[in-house]
């Protein structure tokens, strides 16, 4: 990064957007690698599970249409219930497989580009070897984090949802019901886009500093005060772009048949590219908005400290601790 960190404090949203596409075209070569062997595999799962799903869900809903029509307890009836079952199985076999590979290459991407920039950041001499002998380490403080989260995420929910609940059967009849039932989900989808801000920050906390679970949450949640709306537009911009792929790959090659095969695969393959580098994107964005959130603090991150941890001794990875990127406090 050319800046010093004292200006990244002034940062907007195009001035992250252009800070991280220098990054992203300075180290392309070490960049394209990382995401030759985790982001591309992660995106071709992406969109290979949305063909699949839609398939067996296909089938699903077609077994069920004939098992309503069949007379009940008729040996045709049976065999149609036995093949529903064991589509359902595997229905259920492969979201399961589906998530849990997404999960942990989604983890060790962010792992792999969080370091890297970092490393870019302290000026200090990387590789692709290298990385990839960081990446298991920082991965397993990253899953302590995403469970922390999810386990968050999931309280928010029941709660909203026993809200919502209490809500309908107690002004279930009144005129207001309406308006103020949208009014709780406006606010539901608040909270939501604040929590997912806050765990993706978390990521980067937990890759740079010593902490991880709940503390970088917690973290988290300090560094993006102040700097909440750009945290948001970052989110906005960034998932309406990834809506945008999504639907595109639904509606041109998971429902377009009538295109043609050779059609079908050449959409396929544009939407693949366009998500491979939205993802990559996404994480170097994360990054740099972790340093602007910092400097917005006046948290000067000593360089050499960063630097010594995050040097590999003995194969162990050492994280950034607290006390090493709040060594001084400068003032604007």
């Amino acid at each position: 990064m050319d800046r010093e960190q004292e200006e990244m404090q002034f940062l907007g949203l195009f001035g992250i957007y252009k800070e991280a596409c220098k990054i992203m075209n300075s180290w392309s070569k070490l960049l394209g690698q990382i995401s030759l062997v985790l982001i591309l595999p992660l995106s071709v799962i992406f969109l290979v599970h949305m063909e699949v799903s839609e398939v067996l869900v296909s089938k699903i809903v077609h077994n069920e249409i004939v098992l309503d029509d069949t007379r009940a307890g008729s040996p045709r009836y049976n065999r149609v219930s036995n093949v529903l079952s064991s589509e359902w199985t595997t229905f259920l076999l492969f979201k399961a497989a589906y998530f849990t590979i997404l999960l942990i290459l989604s983890l060790l991407s962010t792992s792999a580009v969080v370091y890297t920039i970092a490393c870019i950041y302290t000026g200090r001499e990387v590789d692709f070897k290298k990385v990839m002998s960081v990446v298991p380490k920082v991965w397993r403080r990253l899953m302590a984090t995403f469970l922390c989260s999810y386990l968050v995420f999931f309280v928010y929910n029941v709660l909203s949802f026993v809200i919502f609940f209490i809500w309908i059967f107690g002004f279930g009849s009144t005129k207001a019901f309406v308006p103020i039932a949208y009014v709780l989900l406006i606010l539901w989808f608040v909270g939501f886009v604040y929590l997912t801000i806050v765990w993706q920050l978390a990521s980067v906390v937990t890759v740079l500093e010593d902490t991880y679970g709940y503390g970088a949450m917690i973290k988290s949640k300090a560094l993006i005060q102040g700097k909440m709306g750009v945290a948001a537009l970052v989110f906005l911009k960034l998932n309406i772009s990834f809506s945008i792929i999504q639907y595109l790959f639904e509606i041109l090659v998971v429902h377009g048949v009538s295109l043609g095969i050779a059609s079908r695969v050449g959409y396929g393959v544009l939407c693949l590219l366009l998500l491979f580098n939205l993802f990559l994107f996404g994480l170097v964005v994360q990054t740099v908005l972790y340093f602007v959130c910092k400097s917005y603090h006046h948290e000067n991150i000593d360089k050499s400290a960063l630097s010594d941890h995050l040097e590999v001794y003995l194969g162990e990875y050492v994280p950034l601790k607290a006390k090493d990127v709040q060594l001084e406090q400068y003032h604007v």
